[in-house]
């Protein structure tokens, strides 16, 4: 850890930040190692020392020092990988030119980086912290009306904003040109086949849901407000942990009385954990774990450091309820399947490797609802699959048709 604290650390939390984290990680694993070695050689040598406990302690010793080596290798390598990575994003981005934004490579990791510390970013005001903004080209852009204008010159009467998930960006949703049929660009479909324009959300996912459901309910009413097309209809598709921020935007806007959800047709959300995720319960559960005894405590306290977004997503907010103020938005559920049949019950429980079948489909909500799911597809594949996209094109194509685009 940096020996010197005395100095004012507001200019490290925007320049060197990167390195200054790596070394700080890294030395507190050090850290940690060598007390947990010292704890554990300690009793180890007292179990040594009975005669009935002499051969298992070795053994059992033998087995702990495997495992406690691989640990904090993981962490040390993992955390120096990820940082130093930042790091060069960082210094590379230092010399761009002015009003150009960062690569697909810098994005990604800085997203990622949210995802997992962005509540602990956004409260350092760090540069990494990702603000929530609509997206055009990687750059954000202004929500008035002649920036719109400009950044969506064909903006038609019906916009579709796209919400990713947990450390991912707008870019998540891009599907390789190269690929087979099997993958679709979801955004440039849904314009081709429905005039729909397509919108991309980027926010720091590390933050509380709730805390990130309120900003874009701001940025939806701002959006609408000054959009080229006057009385546009609204679609919203979101992905994982941005559904979840989606339906908490829509009581949010409810509970302030805003005007966007009168303008809103439908919220698709697809692989959202409403009632949690397994791998979020089971990072709890090994915490919890680890906090049980003295020596793997200080292990604990680094899981722990996962960021307030990720910690949410143990239980999810439950099954969504429709307040009056929303009877008139469809909500559709879309669950995947890791398993070929989506119905088969070993799928059902495993669901796409991320979130199960039920927590993404459930729901308390009375009304124009709609549940659907797809066997052999993982939840990051969600994203760009065509079976994904045939399910998204039947649920938009029976809506009523948009109003006439009127001629500027």
């Amino acid at each position: 850890m940096p020996g010197d604290q005395t100095k004012s650390s507001a200019p490290l939390a925007r320049t060197g930040y990167s390195d200054a984290a790596k070394t700080a990680v890294q030395q507190t694993a050090r850290r940690v190692q060598e007390m947990h070695s010292a704890i554990a050689d300690t009793y180890f040598d007292i179990l040594s020392r009975i005669p009935l406990l002499s051969a298992p302690a070795q053994l059992v010793r033998s087995a702990h020092d495997t495992i406690a080596a691989g640990v904090y290798g993981a962490i040390h390598h993992g955390s120096g990988g990820l940082l130093a990575a930042a790091s060069l994003v960082e210094k590379r981005g230092s010399g761009r030119p002015p009003g150009k934004p960062p690569g697909r490579l810098a994005t990604g990791l800085r997203s990622a980086l949210n995802g997992a510390f962005g509540d602990h970013l956004a409260a350092s005001n760090n540069v990494l912290a990702v603000p929530m903004a609509i997206y055009v080209d990687g750059a954000a852009i202004a929500l008035d009306a002649a920036t719109l204008r400009g950044a969506f010159p064909d903006a038609g009467k019906r916009l579709c904003v796209f919400v990713h998930g947990l450390g991912c960006d707008e870019h998540s949703w891009d599907a390789d040109d190269r690929a087979s049929t099997a993958q679709c660009h979801f955004g440039r479909q849904l314009h081709a086949d429905f005039a729909c324009t397509p919108v991309y959300l980027r926010y720091n996912s590390g933050l509380p849901i709730v805390r990130n459901g309120a900003q874009l309910a701001a940025i939806l009413e701002e959006l609408l407000a000054a959009w080229p097309q006057p009385a546009s209809e609204l679609l919203l598709i979101a992905h994982s942990m941005g559904g979840l921020v989606a339906l908490s935007a829509c009581e949010h806007a409810a509970a302030a009385a805003m005007h966007w959800p009168q303008s809103t047709r439908m919220l698709i959300c697809l692989g959202s954990p409403n009632l949690g995720s397994p791998v979020e319960r089971l990072g709890h559960l090994t915490n919890t774990a680890l906090n049980v005894s003295k020596i793997t405590a200080p292990l604990g306290k680094i899981a722990a450091a996962r960021s307030q977004g990720i910690k949410d997503l143990r239980h999810g907010p439950g099954a969504p309820s429709r307040d009056p103020a929303h009877e008139h938005i469809a909500f559709r559920f879309l669950g995947s399947s890791l398993a070929a049949d989506s119905t088969y019950r070993v799928g059902n429980v495993f669901g796409d490797g991320m979130v199960t079948l039920g927590s993404a489909t459930a729901h308390a909500i009375d009304g124009d609802v709609q549940c659907a799911s797809v066997g052999k597809l993982g939840h990051l594949r969600m994203l760009t699959d065509a079976r994904v996209y045939r399910q998204i094109s039947d649920w938009v194509g029976a809506l009523e048709p948009p109003l006439q685009q009127e001629i500027p």
